[in-house]
């Protein structure tokens, strides 16, 4: 056998193996098998992480910047106008109502009926037991001692008729809304000592418009016995009657004036939604004898234009909130719709290089809602900062409704899902074809 005969009777059964039998065919199979594999797995979607979402997302915004500032400037208008309907009228009746509060639309008053016979008198205690109901917040009481004021002692006697020197508790002022003008009020420190605090115009009467710091106090003359002169009252709007009086300590009316302890009149401040319940028993709580004798005034009318005005106001937020949240909708959707039409060809694109249609849905999706909380922080700063100068300058306290800062901020979320779903949609049933067609 010739070395080239041998050489061929080696290879043989290496070159033969291959080609006989099925066997070394599976084997090639089997090595093109994992590869297949390999490569199938490579043509399928990639999962996107919400970062990587947020990044596309974030993409229309970065490259049509100024498109992006317009269409956030006009969500921001619209979230500010939402935010200023809200909280103007809101800042508006929290000064109208502090005002109305101002006329006492909680504030009762319970006296005995006059000219009975005998006179009825009131127990002592009779604004210690008007405190025990509950929803009152605030009595106080004074008690007419019928002594008679003189600017002093050589004037003539009829020098103080029409002014009435009242007994006064330490608590009146904040039960009946009264200010002092100059000096101070009746304390514990002051009760028993022969002072007075006299009413607007029981000062001016008597010839003391104010008391200057410094210099000695002016003097009163009472029932013969020398009062000196610590404070004055401002105009009293809720009880028109103390302008007109000059109010003593309840221990030196009883000590100085013969005062027997009996109060004539009670005020009595209560939680406004039960200023009616309060009214309705407190006859027969302050006098369990004869309630039948005791007369209250009524709430002020100002209670019923209060409530009357929050319930207008209330519709009217409803209303303005809903139109601006609807203009705001309608713009992001618009925006979002031609953004759509813009990026056709982006959108074929990202289809032929097998982006599959739910990603192009949440990149489109995210797009309008990022879009819509930029423009909705925005617009809640820019409404909020409007809404506390617009107060500073009109004088109100500003008054920012938390549900409209709820609205500004996590309701733009709301709106931007609401208004992107249409057109990220519409993007994601693009086929490559069609997006690059039309281009």
């Amino acid at each position: 056998m010739s070395r080239h005969d041998g050489r061929a009777s080696r290879a043989a059964p290496r070159g033969a193996a291959p080609a006989a039998g099925p066997g070394p065919e599976r084997g090639h199979e089997r090595g093109r098998g994992p590869r297949s594999r390999r490569s199938a797995a490579r043509l399928r979607p990639v999962r996107l992480t919400p970062f990587d979402v947020l990044r596309l997302g974030m993409l229309g915004i970065r490259t049509r910047r100024m498109r992006a500032a317009l269409s956030a400037l006009g969500i921001s208008i619209g979230i500010a106008t939402l935010v200023l309907v809200t909280a103007i009228p809101a800042s508006s009746r929290q000064d109208l109502n502090e005002r109305l509060s101002a006329l006492g639309t909680n504030m009762l008053r319970a006296e005995p009926l006059p000219n009975q016979q005998p006179p009825v008198l009131l127990p002592p205690g009779a604004a210690r037991m008007a405190a025990r109901i509950g929803p009152v917040i605030r009595t106080s009481a004074v008690a007419n001692t019928h002594a008679l004021v003189r600017r002093s002692d050589r004037t003539d006697p009829d020098d103080g008729l029409g002014l009435s020197v009242l007994a006064g508790q330490d608590d009146l002022l904040p039960a009946v809304g009264a200010r002092i003008r100059s000096g101070r009020f009746l304390d514990r420190a002051t009760d028993r000592l022969p002072t007075v605090v006299l009413g607007h115009q029981a000062a001016a009467r008597l010839g003391i418009p104010r008391l200057v710091r410094g210099q000695e106090p002016p003097q009163v003359t009472i029932q013969k016995r020398w009062f000196t002169v610590i404070g004055i009252l401002d105009p009293v709007p809720l009880a028109p009657d103390l302008d007109r009086s000059v109010l003593v300590g309840w221990v030196a009316a009883e000590r100085n004036l013969g005062f027997d302890g009996h109060p004539t009149v009670v005020y009595v401040r209560a939680r406004e939604e039960a200023v009616e319940d309060v009214a309705a028993v407190l006859p027969a709580t302050v006098y369990p004898k004869l309630p039948g004798l005791v007369q209250v005034s009524r709430p002020s009318d100002a209670l019923a234009a209060k409530r009357a005005t929050e319930s207008t106001f209330s519709a009217l937020f409803l209303g303005l909130a809903g139109v601006a949240l609807l203009v705001g909708g309608i713009g992001v959707a618009n925006t979002m719709y031609i953004s759509v039409l813009e990026r056709r060809r982006e959108i074929g694109l990202r289809r032929a290089l097998g982006a599959n249609r739910g990603q192009i849905r949440g990149q489109f999706l995210t797009e309008s809602v990022v879009l819509s909380l930029l423009g909705g922080t925005a617009g809640t700063v820019l409404g909020v900062s409007a809404t506390v100068a617009y107060a500073a300058y009109q004088g109100w306290p500003p008054v920012v409704p938390p549900l409209a800062v709820l609205a500004g901020t996590a309701g733009t979320v709301v709106i931007g899902v609401a208004a992107g779903v249409y057109p990220a949609v519409r993007a994601a049933r693009l086929t490559p074809t069609e997006a690059l067609a039309t281009v």
